[in-house]
Parts: structure tokens; C-alpha cells; sequence
């Protein structure tokens, strides 16, 4: 069961970075496997990073938010998962990033979709013993999708990519009701 939220946590995690896959890969005039690998590193690597920040972050103030950790871990991806659906029904949303080929375009849009894994990093210690584990395997899907979203991208531009974003964010508040739910029966 911990294998499988984990994976959830990070297909969730894993919805903005394949979403401007999506928009990057119809971007390119000529995608070449170097700029889907390229953007897929850039992408799982960061998605691997950030959530060790946030639980480096929740082990410092592990005490002070332990009896209500749960509460927190919801509120974190309640908030997460509304702003990515929200973001997703923007009008005024960037509908191609300007050039994922240079390095500091795509460097801050591997910072910008990887922000909420920062947050979710705090929640990790409620989900799993191994946050090493789970940040690989948010990492290895996080690389996968952007890697697939630069083909989806190519072939068929932008027919649903908020609608990823919509799912991604369902994704996470579920997850958010299910921490809160099992911390809740379990501590009565």
C-alpha cells in the first residue's frame, strides 16, 4: 500500500512538469531525443530534490507539528492540488514556455513545476519510512512523463494538457483526505 501512494504522490507531482512537456514538445520546430532527455532530467531531477528540502524542513520542526501533522500534510496538499486545478483554468496562462532549449528557461520551469514537491516533501514521513525510495520514484516518473509529454507535445500539441493539471490536482487532494482520514480513525 505504501508503494502505491507513493506512486500516486507522484504521478500527482508529476502533472505540471508533463503538462509544459506537452507544450515544450509543440514548441520544437525539429524535437530531437537530446531535447526530450534534456527536459526530462532537468524535470525528475528537481521533483527528486525538492521533496528531500521539505522533509529535511519537517524533521527540524518535527516536534512542534507532530499531534497535528496530519492536519498539516492535508492542508498542504489541499492547497496543492486547488491551485494546480485552478492554474489549469487561467485564461491568461502561458500556453508555450519561450524557449525550452535554452538552459535558464528550462531551469525555471524545473523550479516553477517542482515547488509543490517541496511541500509535499513535508508530508513524506507520513506516507513512508523510505523518503530516499519515494523520491526516486517520484523522480523516475516525474522523467518518464516529461520525457512522453515532449512526443505527446509533438504529435498533438495542446488537445489536454490542463486537463492533466485538473487530474494531477484531484490526485493530490485525495491523497490529502486519505493521510487525513487514517490519521484520524487510527488516533481515536
Amino acid at each position: 500500500m505504501e508503494l502505491f501512494t507513493i506512486i500516486i504522490i507522484g504521478l500527482g507531482l508529476a502533472m505540471d512538469a508533463f503538462a509544459v512537456s506537452i507544450a515544450a514538445g509543440a514548441g520544437y520546430r525539429q524535437l530531437k531525443i537530446r531535447h526530450a532527455i534534456r527536459m526530462a532530467v532537468f524535470f525528475g531531477a528537481f521533483q527528486a530534490i525538492m521533496p528531500v528540502i521539505g522533509w529535511l524542513a519537517a524533521a527540524t520542526f518535527k516536534e512542534q507539528i507532530e499531534a497535528c501533522d496530519h492536519w498539516v500534510a492535508f492542508g498542504i496538499l489541499l492547497v496543492i492540488g486547488v491551485k494546480m486545478i485552478y492554474e489549469a483554468f487561467k485564461i491568461d496562462r502561458a500556453t508555450n514556455p519561450s524557449n525550452p532549449a535554452n538552459l535558464a528557461v528550462l531551469l525555471t520551469l524545473a523550479v516553477a513545476t517542482s515547488i509543490d514537491a517541496l511541500a509535499v516533501g513535508i508530508t513524506l514521513t507520513l506516507v513512508t519510512d523510505s523518503v530516499a525510495i519515494a523520491v526516486i520514484i517520484i523522480g523516475l516518473i516525474t522523467f518518464a512523463l516529461s520525457w512522453l509529454g515532449c512526443y505527446i507535445g509533438k504529435r498533438i500539441g495542446h488537445l489536454f494538457e490542463n486537463k492533466i493539471e485538473i487530474i494531477g490536482g484531484c490526485i493530490l487532494i485525495a491523497i490529502g483526505v486519505k493521510i487525513l482520514i487514517e490519521h484520524t480513525i487510527t488516533a481515536k
